[in-house]
């Protein structure tokens, strides 16, 4: 459980843009649970006021890859295909969670499916499928960096 608590670490340490939304995860048995804190600089309108969809597409989106860290840790970052997002409701200047499940795990390609809540799991806030393309070449045989 520790292990793999430190390769979702170090794959959000990886994105700047993760450590910009603040968000971090949290591990109970089998399943991870991202978690977005509300932070004022991530409302897009001050209005209601409602987290900027932008904002919840990425949150999910790097939920999907910090899941398929934890499919397959000793590969790269997968790379986006294409993702679509389903906002539902606004998602309000509270506490996001996402769930992502790999629905298919190819040799090159998965399809990651992404549920974002607020207050209740029933009420989802917004839903994203995507296809990530797998890197076949393995960290321990990655060319050092320049």
């Amino acid at each position: 459980m520790e292990e793999q608590v430190q390769i979702v670490d170090a794959f959000l340490q990886q994105v700047p843009y993760t450590r910009f939304l603040g968000m971090r995860v949290e591990l109970a048995g089998d399943e991870m649970t991202a978690v977005l804190p509300f932070a004022q600089h991530l409302v897009g309108n001050p209005m209601l006021p409602a987290l900027h969809g932008g904002v919840i597409g990425a949150f999910m989106e790097m939920t999907a890859l910090a899941q398929l860290s934890l499919v397959q840790p000793d590969r790269r970052v997968p790379k986006t295909i294409d993702i679509t997002i389903e906002y539902l409701r606004s998602a309000r200047a509270h506490e996001t969670y996402a769930r992502a499940i790999v629905r298919k795990l190819g040799r090159r390609v998965a399809n990651v499916q992404v549920e974002a809540w607020q207050e209740s799991r029933t009420r989802p806030v917004a839903g994203m499928t995507g296809h990530f393309l797998l890197r076949s070449d393995p960290i321990s045989e990655a060319p050092p960096a320049p």
